[in-house]
């Protein structure tokens, strides 16, 4: 008989590479369902979620990930997304729009 044992931090691992897969695939759909399901908030996780050394709002503007990026905007506080401004700056213009409207809003 054998038993896993699964480590928070490999369990972490997990959770990170999943949600940098969906934000690179800009699929809004399946990352909702994933932190539905791993009962998560983005809020929470997004000062401990880093993809390729960017922080997941900046990595979404590199990646062109419009609907993964604007999920996250409308679900931050907005000091957050004031914050993160000038790392999306070189992203895809309707993503700069919504930060824009969400800090000014």
């Amino acid at each position: 008989m054998t038993s896993i044992v699964s480590t928070p931090q490999a369990q972490a691992a997990g959770i990170a590479l999943s949600i940098c897969e969906y934000i690179a695939a800009d699929d809004k759909r399946r990352m909702r369902s994933f932190l539905k399901v791993k009962r998560l908030k983005i809020r929470n996780i997004f000062p401990e979620i880093k993809c390729n050394g960017e922080n997941l709002l900046e990595f979404a503007a590199t990646k062109g990930s419009v609907e993964t990026g604007s999920l996250m905007i409308s679900k931050l506080p907005k000091s957050v997304v004031s914050e993160n401004l000038p790392l999306i700056q070189h992203g895809s213009q309707p993503l700069i729009d919504a930060a824009n409207a969400r800090v000014s809003g």
